[in-house]
């Protein structure tokens, strides 16, 4: 009877160097990749520049928005969006691409100030959200109020009296709509949702 023979174990050869510096290139390229698609599709960044969104964002502030949140879900009067800034956008300040401001106004609605109280569609907004006064420039009249075009949007910041928004510049359209910033991730001590 023959006894059975153990087969041979060889031990794989050691990776060259070179072998590994193509693994670590090729993971480095895969994730560059990915991470351009989410920004592209799904999550983005934005630095926040200036006062108009006090004391929601601070000058320094870094937001994530979510694009996703608008291609395929709904907008609500509260929620607080990034968008391309628009042709009629001068307001003093240095040219910028886009802008952070929050939804006042949705498709339909009616919308005019007195002193400092804000109406839609005849009620008083319930600024449920933390917000400077004094409103500053108006929004427009109760005779004359601005109604709100169909997938169209009425923005404003939330420092009330420092702010270039639909006051100045009119509504603006959805296909404009970056996406809803949804957390402030930077600084540290301010890190929170939106």
């Amino acid at each position: 009877m023959e006894e059975p023979v153990a087969a041979a174990t060889t031990k794989p050869a050691p990776k060259s160097l070179g072998h590994h510096l193509i693994e670590w290139g090729v993971i480095l390229v895969v994730a560059l990749v990915v991470s351009m698609g989410l920004r592209a599709v799904a999550f983005q960044t934005f630095f926040i520049p200036s006062v108009s969104m006090q004391p929601t964002l601070q000058i320094g502030d870094r937001i994530i928005v979510d694009k996703l949140a608008v291609r395929f879900g709904t907008i609500h009067r509260g929620d607080v969006l990034v968008f391309k800034a628009p042709p009629a956008e001068d307001c003093g300040g240095a040219p910028v691409s886009d802008l952070v401001k929050r939804v006042i106004g949705i498709p339909g609605d009616h919308l005019y100030s007195v002193g400092n109280t804000i109406f839609v569609n005849g009620t008083k907004l319930n600024e449920a959200w933390p917000h400077i006064e004094p409103l500053g420039t108006p929004i427009a009249t109760a005779n004359n109020p601005i109604v709100v075009e169909p997938n169209h949007y009425f923005m404003m910041g939330d420092n009330h009296p420092d702010s270039c928004d639909s006051r100045y510049w009119g509504t603006i359209p959805r296909s404009d709509i970056i996406g809803k910033a949804f957390v402030r991730i930077w600084p540290i001590s301010r890190i929170g949702s939106l």
